[in-house]
């Protein structure tokens, strides 16, 4: 019989992102602690650029993306925020969603699968994502169970299962 197997990704969904986006910008041009402080949220090329006139405005907008993206189902894991700083009268903080396991989760998820995982559990690195075969499917289901409990820096999805 031939082996099962199953790729472990990190990916964010491009439209659902746009929409908590879209969603963040309409509620921080309507809500009323927003007016007057020149706050705002847009896409700039691929990173995510938030204005604000004070500090305290600026990340109270990132609160509100955040927020939208947990509704949207997308983790916060795949979001990387910046620092807030000045430019100019405007506080600003640049975010990029995170996609593609690096190098070192990728090393750190292998190892975890070989250390802890069931026996006969093959994992091998592919470019920025992971492949886990096994004979047993059962086998894979405890690996994907043990990758959900753990603890890294990215969110995982679980694809290509069969």
């Amino acid at each position: 019989m031939a082996d099962s197997s199953f790729d472990v990704v990190s990916k964010v969904d491009k439209m659902e992102a746009d929409n908590a986006l879209n969603q963040a910008k309409k509620e921080v041009e309507q809500r009323y602690d927003f007016k007057g402080v020149g706050a705002s949220i847009d896409w700039s090329g691929d990173k995510i650029l938030i204005k604000a006139s004070t500090e305290e405005r600026a990340v109270a907008v990132l609160d509100v993306f955040q927020t939208k993206l947990i509704k949207r189902g997308i983790s916060l894991k795949s979001l990387d925020s910046g620092e807030p700083f000045a430019s100019g009268k405007e506080f600003r903080i640049e975010s990029t969603l995170k996609e593609g396991i690096d190098q070192e989760n990728a090393k750190k998820l292998n190892k975890l699968i070989r250390d802890e995982g069931p026996k006969g559990v093959k994992s091998q690195i592919q470019g920025d994502e992971l492949r886990v075969s096994s004979k047993s499917r059962d086998d894979l289901q405890a690996t994907m169970a043990l990758l959900k409990g753990s603890d890294v820096e990215v969110d995982l999805q679980f694809v290509n299962f069969r």
